[in-house]
């Protein structure tokens, strides 16, 4: 099944008896049962910032450190359509969360769909979910440093990619990062490297801002996750693509490839 997020807490939605219900009984996928139920809002009055709170809250408890989960959650939840248009005002400079209707800074929508023939990538590999990464114990950094300190990396224009592939369960569960660059298929395998071959495949762009690296990829990842149209996904291998734009590490821009059913 392919999981879609609460569009009020951010909640991943992995099973039916997660879903609201309307006024009549029938179930939605749009909100989790926990914050709508019954056709209604289980806490009409609450705000984005007592979400925010509230579900930082929660994390803590589930092992995430409270910074890196309010964190997270700012990124996010305002971009949820409970929130969306809710007149959220604010720069995000000292706190506050920024109007995402007024954020101009990048397309949090593909920017264009794409079909690609298979690929053939080879790298360093893990597995990881999203939970670990975000709590500060993932691995994905640590893959990247080993991959460039390898010595069967190409030269420095090479484009590279960061491939999530195997989803377990969808955003929710486990998935394989390979970091590693393009080869032909008769290519020898490096000695200690791992491959993935992406199947042939269409995909929505998502294209990030130019700024720093750890911001900007932090920023697309925050739109994929909260994008509307999580039921076009296809988790067949998605993938970050690196090339001459993300040489400079604080003035990058990085295309995120997002496998989705084939565009009719």
């Amino acid at each position: 099944m392919n999981v879609t997020v609460c569009q009020s807490c951010g909640m991943p939605l992995t099973s039916t008896e997660q879903f609201s219900t309307e006024l009549d009984g029938s179930q939605t996928r749009e909100y989790c049962i926990y914050c709508y139920k019954g056709g209604k809002f289980e806490q009409p009055g609450m705000t984005l910032e007592g979400m925010i709170e509230m579900c930082t809250t929660i994390l803590k408890e589930e092992g995430m450190d409270e910074e890196s989960a309010r964190s997270m959650l700012r990124n996010q939840l305002p971009f949820l359509k409970r929130w969306r248009n809710a007149g959220n005002v604010g720069n995000g400079q000292d706190g506050t969360i920024a109007n995402p209707a007024k954020d101009t800074s990048f397309s949090r929508e593909p920017v264009r769909y794409v079909t690609l023939p298979g690929k053939r990538i080879v790298g360093l590999s893990a597995r990881t979910t999203n939970a670990i990464e975000m709590s500060g114990q993932g691995s994905i950094g640590a893959l990247w440093g080993r991959y460039f300190a390898s010595e069967h990396i190409p030269a420095t224009e090479a484009a590279r990619y960061g491939c999530y592939t195997d989803y377990a369960d969808g955003i929710a569960g486990e998935y394989s990062i390979l970091v590693g660059h393009e080869v032909g298929e008769e290519e020898r395998l490096p000695e200690g490297f791992d491959e993935v071959q992406l199947p042939p495949a269409t995909y929505a762009v998502f294209t990030s801002r130019i700024g720093p690296m750890v911001e900007v990829v932090s920023e697309v990842w925050d739109a994929v996750w909260t994008w509307s149209d999580q039921s076009d996904r296809t988790f067949t291998g998605d993938f970050e693509y690196y090339d001459e734009r993300s040489l400079d590490p604080e003035h990058t821009q990085v295309d995120v490839y997002i496998a989705v059913n084939e565009r009719r």
